[in-house]
Formats: structure tokens, sequence, C-alpha cells
């Protein structure tokens, strides 16, 4: 067999390339009729999602360098983080139904090069405004990979290889974390080394992931198969402009609080109004023939709960990071590079729990590991609500261990449960649902924690430099954020017209102001992941569900079936209990006679369906009851 991929097919009766109907494909002449190169391919997919992924995280570490070169306020630096994710939320089902239709893979490597392209672009921006719609491109071209690579995942690999991959898929977000601020530090440290290409000292840490990307280019031409389904969706202009209208309304009016006050009449009408523009999102996306977002799928419990949970999960960590990089570089005084090796426990946390998680959700079921996660992570957060400017580097690095081990084990099996509610033909919109909602959270997650952030602290610090002499222009700045208060510290202390004393005591006025506005945002981070376990705990099936492979009621009379093979997986309900049409797994294991395409699009189920559904295995090894 050539080892060069093949297109995998699409919907109808599977053929292979003679064309011989019933003929497993010439690229999926491995396990049960699936692609032999599988796991290969899965390595170079992760490769273009850690360049996604790293990007934020190296972004972070590299903050105060950007804020100091573009003189740019703490809102123009929320502004350039969240440009990307809303780009990113809202082109995701659009970059999803582009795979379906064209090629998964060929839309994978067209998002690639935008993102590589875009990422040199940031580099050389000159103002916050260039750096802000850069990075909303960058956003355009990021959205592609999560979702294409996600539904490739869920396409090349059988069921019960599916959660093991997935949770490789998920460590490859730990690693993004744990690469990303030690790169971005060491580049931060070295200027030298990109500042002749780029003109500033902080352009590497975008630059640097134009290699990345053509590493993993090169890697999914010759590894990826080409999938696609013959029955994608069509795309939802109309339900792109709502999206991107309301989400942007919204966070406008949450960041613009933190200059005007939640109180403000601008602050609230603007939420407002974007929250009414979602609410006819939502009621066009109903009516619609052709969704942006299947709404269907959050009537299933196994998808909605676990989504529900690692969005809120998502903005915790989101925007706790963000300010822990200040906490690190500006009140602790160290360096882009220490700063980044103190993000390194979040990693390694997510690296020891969330490949485990599979393993874990086997032995104890998904009700249970799920929970703990969340509760990991939140107690990890509740002791983050009390560090102080001496605590001991030990204990920020047990903190963070603690906090990414919870989020292993909260965001790979909620992904798992959430993946087998999605039949593989609806594999791209199904991803892209899961991602979309996961950004968007992380969006207001780092909205409303700035904008928390902020308001405490100018509330802190406004009162301990009024009548200090300061101009306008200086007190603006100073009392906006820490970084504008150490900028305007380092501007008086070069001019030499201030005495010492006072920039120490204007430095340590920053400290004491912003530490209560950390506390106050982990605090609020604590609620959001006691939230998200309370709602797990009570709303989670105990029995893994795939309700969205057909409507119940379009089950038919039948004669009982025989139930599924008896090594069904923990959290893996067979394909062929609840799926109209039996993919390429259902036919090896259940006899059903043919190899279907992976794609294929439901059609009505299969004779026996409703029998063989009440003896669906569970995630406990028992049956489900219907």
């Amino acid at each position: 067999m050539s080892d060069a991929p093949a297109t995998v097919p699409s919907s109808g009766p599977s053929s292979g390339p003679s064309g011989a109907t019933g003929a497993p494909p010439a690229a999926a002449a491995g396990q049960a009729g699936f692609y032999p190169k599988r796991w290969k391919a899965l390595s170079v997919l992760v490769v273009g999602l850690l360049v996604v992924i790293l990007d934020n995280t190296i972004l972070n570490v590299a903050l105060k360098t950007i804020q100091i070169d573009l003189d740019a306020t703490q809102n123009e630096l929320v502004w350039a983080i969240n440009a990307y994710s809303l780009a990113f939320a809202a082109l995701l089902f659009t970059w999803g139904v582009l795979g379906d239709r064209f090629g998964r893979k060929r839309i994978l490597l067209i998002g690639l090069v935008l993102f590589g392209f875009a990422s040199a672009l940031c580099a050389f921006a000159s103002t916050p405004g260039q750096l802000i719609a850069f990075r909303a491109l960058m956003g355009v071209g990021g959205a592609s990979v999560m979702p294409i690579s996600l539904s490739i995942i869920t396409v090349i690999f059988p069921p019960q290889e599916r959660g093991r991959a997935i949770g490789v898929w998920s460590a490859a977000v730990g690693a993004a974390v744990a690469i990303g601020p030690v790169l971005g530090g060491l580049l931060l440290e070295h200027p030298n080394w990109f500042n002749w290409l780029t003109g500033n000292d902080w352009g590497s840490v975008f630059f640097i992931n134009v290699p990345v990307v053509i590493v993993g280019i090169i890697g999914i031409v010759i590894l990826v198969p080409e999938t696609k389904n013959e029955h994608p969706g069509r795309l939802d202009p109309v339900g792109l402009v709502l999206s991107v209208a309301g989400l942007f309304t919204v966070v406008y009016g949450i960041q613009n609080a933190s200059e005007v006050g939640w109180a403000s009449p601008s602050t609230w009408g603007f939420a407002l109004l974007g929250l009414a523009i979602l609410a006819v999102f939502v009621l066009y996306e109903h009516r619609s023939t052709h969704p942006s977002i299947d709404l269907s799928l959050f009537r299933i419990r196994s998808f909605s709960v676990p989504l529900t949970g690692v969005t809120l999960a998502f903005a915790a960590m989101q925007g706790t990071l963000l300010f822990l990089t200040f906490y690190y570089q500006i009140v602790r005084g160290w360096s882009p590079l220490q700063a980044g090796l103190l993000v390194l426990p979040f990693a390694v946390g997510q690296l020891l729990g969330a490949p485990r998680s599979a393993g874990m959700v086997k032995r104890f079921g998904a009700r249970v590991v799920i929970p703990v996660g969340l509760a990991f992570a939140a107690a990890g957060m509740v002791f983050f609500s009390v560090v102080t400017p001496d605590t001991p580097v030990w204990m920020l690095v047990v903190l963070g261990v603690v906090f990414g081990f919870g989020l292993g084990n909260t965001i790979a099996p909620s992904t798992t449960r959430m993946t087998l509610a999605t039949p593989p033909a609806r594999s791209g919109s199904g991803s892209a649902v899961q991602n979309t909602v996961r950004q968007v959270g992380a969006v207001f997650g780092v909205a409303i924690l700035s904008s928390i952030v902020t308001t405490v602290y100018s509330n802190n610090i406004t009162p301990l430099l009024e009548g200090r002499g300061l101009p306008s222009a200086a007190f603006d700045a100073a009392t906006e954020s820490i970084g504008g208060t150490n900028e305007v510290a380092d501007r008086l202390a070069a001019s030499g017209a201030v005495p010492p004393q006072a920039i120490a005591q204007l430095r340590q006025a920053s400290i004491d102001s912003f530490m209560p506005a950390l506390h106050t945002a982990t605090l609020f981070s604590v609620g959001l992941l006691l939230i998200a376990l309370i709602i797990v705990v009570v709303w989670l099936p105990t029995k893994a569900q795939a309700a969205a492979w057909g409507a119940p009621s379009a089950r038919p009379s039948a004669p009982p079936a025989a139930p599924p093979a008896a090594d069904a997986v923990p959290d893996q309900a067979p394909v062929a209990a609840t799926a109209p049409v039996p993919v390429a797994v259902s036919a090896a294991t259940t006899g059903g006679g043919r190899h279907a395409a992976p794609d294929e699009a439901p059609a009505g189920p299969p004779a026996g369906a409703h029998a063989v559904g009440r003896h669906a295995r569970t995630e406990d090894g028992g049956t489900e009851g219907r």
C-alpha cells in the first residue's frame, strides 16, 4: 500500500479506490477500516494545535513589554487578547462547514497559512490599534485548527481509541501552556535575536509562530488523510454577523466598565444591546435550516453539561493567568523568563491529569472524575486568592500543579463525552460548537476579570495619589493599571525631578492596590469553578449519551437484536446502539455487513436500533435502560 494518505470517502455506499461497494477505503486498511497512520497523523495535528494555543500563552509574558513599547493602556492589551478570541469563536462554525464541504485537510492548511501570515504582521505592529487588528486576523486563521483537528480525530480513530486520542489532544493544550510562557520569556530576555528584524523587543513572540506553522504544514501534507462530508451544512452569513455583533457589543460593555464604572448607563446599555442581538441570533438559529450553532446538541445533557463545566473552567483560567503575569513580573520583580517558568506548573498538572483521565473514567466514571477535577482546580484557585508579595516560590509551584491537574481531569473526559454525543457526519459542526462556547467563555472570563481588577485597582490607588501633584495624563495612567503606575514611576525616575523615596512609595502603593484586586479576581474564578462543579454533579448523566445520532421517535419497531459486543469501552456507548447508519467500526463490531464511511450522514435508524439501544453499554460497565 502506498504511504501517501488517500481521501476518506463520504456518505453514501462506501467504496474503495476500485469502486467496489462494501470494500474499506484504501486509506483505512487498518483496525476496523480506520486509517492505519492515525497516531502519526495525530502527532502533526497536535503541532498545529500547539502553535495556536501557544500564541495566547506566549503573549501573556510579553504584555508588560508591549505595554511599555507601544504605550498601550490595559484596556488595549485586553482587546489585543480578546480580538483574537472573538474572531476565533465567531468563525469556528464557518471553518467547520468549509472543512466538511471542501475537505478538512485542505481547510486546515489554508487556516494555518493565514495564521502564520498574521503572526508575522503582529511582529511588526507599531501601534496598539495595528496589534489589535492583526491579532483579530490571527484569530481568523487559528479558528480553523481546533475544530478541524478534532473532527479529523473523530473520523480517523475508532471509538475505542478516541478517548485516548482526545486525551493526547487535550494534553497538547497543557504542553502549549508550558512551552509558550517559557519560550516567550526566553525570547524577551534575548531581544537581539529578532529586534534587528522586527524593530522592537517583543515581536519575536509572534514571529516564532512562523517556523512552527511551516513544520506543521509539512507534516499535515505528508501524514494527514483528506476527509470530507458529501452532505455538508450550508454557510450561515446572517448568523455569523449576528454572533460577531452581539459578542463584540457585550464584551465592549464589560470592558467599558473598567473606564466608566459598572453603574454607568453606557456599560449596561452596550451589554444589554449585545444580549438582545444574541437573543435575536438564537431565535434566528432556531428557525434556520442551516444554523451556525446546532442548538439541538444543547438538549443532550452529555453534551451541554460537560461543555458548561469546561467553559467556566476556561473562563477562570484565562482571566487569572493574565493577571498572575503582572503579579510575577511587577509585584515580585521577576524577569519574563522567570515568570514563564512559573507557568510551567499549570502545564505539568495538565500533563499529569489529561492523559490518565480516560483510565480514571473507566474505573470511577465521568460523574466522579470531572467533579473531582473541578474541585482540584477550585482548591488551587482558593489558595491563589491569599498569595502575598512574599509567598514562597515552592507554594506557587504546588498551587499551579494542583490547578493544572484539576483542569486536565476536567477537559479531557468532558471533551470525550461531548465528542461521543456528536455523530461523525456532523463532527466538524459539533466540534465547532464545543470550541465556540469555550472560546466565548474565555473572552468573557478575560473581559470580566480584567474589568474587576481594573475597577478595584483604580478605586484603591486613586485616593493614594490624589494631591500628590501628578500631571493629569500621568495621574490617569497611574490609576488605570499596575503597569501604568510603574511606567509613570519609571518616567519620573528617569527625569531625576522626583526623589527616589517618592518613587519607591509610588511603586509600593501600586502593589498595595493590586493585591486586593488580584484576590477579588481569583475569588470570582473560584465562584465560576464551584458553579461548574455543582452543574456537573447535579445534571451530568451517569450513563454516556449519544442521542445526537437521531431522534428516539424515529426508531421503528423491530424484533429484538443482540446486545453489543461485551468489550464496549467505558464512557463510549457502541456506535451501533445509537447510530442511524453504522460507521466503519459498527460493521466490524456488530456484524453490520458493510464498511460505511466515517462521515455518513444519518439516514434513519437501522432495524433493531431500538432494541440495541435498550442494552447500550455504559461507562461503568452496566447497561442503559430506556
